[in-house]
């Protein structure tokens, strides 16, 4: 006998797993592919839930405050009582001095004293949940989408691996400010071309992130890097059941 709730595989179950899928494959964006030189190679249609939903900046403040904590050492420390060295004795009698008592020399009110609630190694992690990392990631691509400084090229290659030639290729591109670079394969050659310059930075497709996508005001993405995240966000999508309003 049914206890009531929905069994998987059940026809219960098929209508919220059709309306799933047919958010998810609603709508499609089409997106410019182009070289090296800015010429209109081909075109890349991605979901429309991945680079042209809402930007939802409440998620993308969550998120860099997430990442940022979790880059914090966490190792300021200072000493209690129980860790300053002395002060066992007592440095004079407690009457008739004329003097306030005093029981040690390492009183927090003392000078070369203890501290009170002084701060200890932690741990300032923490994590979102996948849903939302997801999303956050999704309006970091939007806003970008729509700022127009979202670059699909179809493949990015040098011919040494020199800043020089990484200036050159960005320029070709249009590119005059800030750039977040993110390749579908590691690369020595663009990687080691690019480090060099302190408003360029080059990562994987696996670790694109929203602080970095932030941080930089412009994203080149390779075609092979594109279909990669639109394909991990799009399943995000999917499962979350969101659509592009």
């Amino acid at each position: 006998m049914s206890d009531g709730r929905d069994e998987p595989g059940t026809p219960e179950q098929a209508p919220r797993r059709e309306r799933r899928a047919r958010g998810a494959a609603e709508g499609t964006v089409t997106v410019s592919v182009v070289s090296q030189s800015r010429d209109h190679v081909a075109d890349l249609q991605v979901p429309a839930a991945v680079i042209a939903g809402p930007v939802r900046e409440h998620l993308l403040h969550e998120m860099v405050k997430s990442q940022l904590a979790s880059r914090r050492a966490g190792t300021a420390a200072a000493k209690t009582r129980h860790f300053v060295r002395g002060g066992g004795a007592k440095p004079w009698k407690q009457k008739g001095t004329g003097r306030a008592r005093a029981g040690s020399s390492r009183s927090p009110i003392w000078r070369g004293g203890a501290v009170i609630f002084p701060p200890q190694p932690r741990d300032y992690s923490y994590r979102l949940p996948r849903s939302a990392r997801l999303a956050a990631l999704r309006s970091a691509l939007a806003a970008r989408h729509g700022e127009g400084k979202l670059i699909v090229v179809d493949r990015l290659a040098l011919a040494e691996p020199k800043t020089k030639r990484m200036v050159e290729c960005l320029a070709g591109l249009g590119i005059e400010d800030s750039a977040l670079v993110v390749l579908g394969a590691r690369d020595d050659g663009v990687q080691r071309a690019g480090r060099n310059l302190p408003r360029v930075k080059i990562i994987l497709a696996a670790g694109l992130n929203v602080y970095d996508v932030l941080g930089h005001a412009s994203l080149v993405m390779t075609r092979d890097a594109m279909e990669q995240v639109a394909g991990r966000l799009g399943r995000g999508a999917a499962e979350q059941g969101e659509g592009t309003a």
